[in-house]
């Protein structure tokens, strides 16, 4: 159990209620008890007294789409530093893929998970179950027992099924079971050797290119046997006009259909790879400035409905190579919510719907009763200043892993102090974790 702990003098921001002024808010026993506003009612006998000195106070962040190393590649990523890792950059709980060695496509692996992060990871970590044994794209699951074991959804991580018998099998299971199917997208055909966006930049630099169509077509079928099976199913996450388009269209006949993005994917676009960094190759790939602009726009409207880091180790070994031969991927936990204020700062997106990505949407996609400041909620909390300048330097990350695609960036908006459970497992003091 946890003790009392009041924060006073906080902005407020509940974005699943709606919820914006000044207050405290009293958390006892790992939940929160009142939320007040203006000042507070009363300080019970013996309860941690927290200045938050007028930062925001919100919801802790929920990433739905975090790769770690464990198990079977410790070197990359840990439980324990990857928990370190979201601590730092406001992340509360993560969904961790099924992209490890084994594959998380067994009950008794997601039961062993849930006890490892347990006792290693400062943060709750939220195992996704493989939708195909071993990644394969051929066999199914259990969905039953990786459900009751406590998968909180289905993906099958960087993989996509390619078969589309296979996936109205796999989304009927799904429903069947009231699971969400968290899908990535990507037609391999098409990607075929392309390392980058399809266009003008990677004729210039003579890298093959991806197109749009690698993505646009497995939606659209994705999207039309999701509407024939009634799964709940989100798009893991899209990067284009089109893409937005078609989710838009879906989302007209059914509810239970959403959409991710990548904090990448809006941050930033193409021509920040420059002279081949490959700390820009991703999958999705990075698009042109016109395609970030659209899945913004989408953002805004509420067709897309959440941010995630797509935070993803890779060591020094397989990142330091020529662009082509360069793995995919990029931490992110730490910069999530740096880099996503940089939509509020420019005025692209209001904080609120940026949170709310964050926060309260994906805990109702995937059905948590965190993500929500209310009487009762667990007490999974975070403070921020959103004007804080800083730059982010290798010396200062928490992940085992570098490959940040931040590196060096100037960003405004840091975490100041990070509870999680009622427990404060973060705070800003020189960088320092407690």
């Amino acid at each position: 159990m946890t003790g009392t702990i009041l924060i006073e003098n906080a902005r407020i921001i509940d974005p699943a209620s709606g919820l914006d002024h000044r207050g405290a808010v009293l958390i006892e026993d790992g939940r929160i008890a009142d939320i007040s506003k203006g000042g507070p009612v009363g300080v019970p006998e013996g309860a941690e007294v927290i200045d938050a000195a007028g930062h925001i106070l919100s919801p802790g962040l929920i990433d739905m789409r975090v790769f770690t190393g464990e198990p079977g590649k410790e070197y990359r990523e840990t439980l324990a530093t990857a928990g370190k890792a979201a601590a730092a950059g406001g992340v509360t709980s993560f969904v961790m893929m099924p992209d490890t060695t084994p594959t998380v496509d067994d009950s008794a692996l997601v039961d062993f998970l849930i006890r490892r992060a347990k006792a290693t990871s400062l943060v709750n970590v939220l195992p996704a179950a493989a939708i195909t044994r071993g990644l394969n794209g051929s066999e199914l699951t259990e969905v039953g027992l990786l459900k009751e074991a406590g998968a909180v959804c289905l993906s099958d991580g960087r993989h996509s099924i390619q078969s589309t018998a296979m996936l109205r099998t796999a989304f009927s299971y799904a429903a069947n079971y009231d699971m969400t199917i968290v899908h990535h997208l990507a037609d391999h055909g098409l990607i075929g050797d392309g390392v980058m966006n399809e266009g003008l930049f990677a004729t210039i630099l003579g890298l093959k290119g991806i197109p749009a169509e690698a993505e646009t077509i497995p939606l659209a079928r994705d999207l039309q046997l999701a509407l024939l099976t009634g799964v709940r199913y989100h798009a893991a996450q899209i990067s284009t006009a089109h893409s937005v388009e078609l989710i838009a269209a879906a989302k007209k006949r059914s509810k239970r259909i959403s959409a991710g993005i990548s904090i990448n994917n809006l941050a930033l676009n193409e021509n920040d790879i420059g002279r081949y960094r490959t700390f820009f190759k991703l999958s999705t790939p990075l698009r042109s400035e016109d395609e970030r602009q659209a899945v913004i726009e989408g953002l805004r409207n509420g067709t897309i409905d959440t941010i995630h880091s797509d935070h993803d180790p890779q060591d020094t070994e397989v990142k330091r190579q020529p662009f082509a031969e360069a793995s995919d991927g990029a931490i992110g936990l730490e910069t999530l919510l740096a880099a996503a204020l940089r939509l509020v700062h420019s005025g692209d997106v209001d904080l609120r719907t940026v949170l709310k990505a964050m926060t309260s949407r994906p805990a109702e996609i995937l059905g948590l009763e965190s993500g929500r400041l209310q009487n009762g909620a667990p007490a999974d909390l975070i403070l921020f200043d959103p004007e804080y300048p800083w730059q982010v330097t290798a010396n200062q990350i928490l992940s085992r892993s570098r490959n940040t695609s931040f590196e060096g960036a100037r960003l405004a908006g840091k975490v100041m102090r990070t509870i999680v459970g009622g427990k404060t497992v973060y705070t800003h003091i020189e960088e320092t974790t407690l």
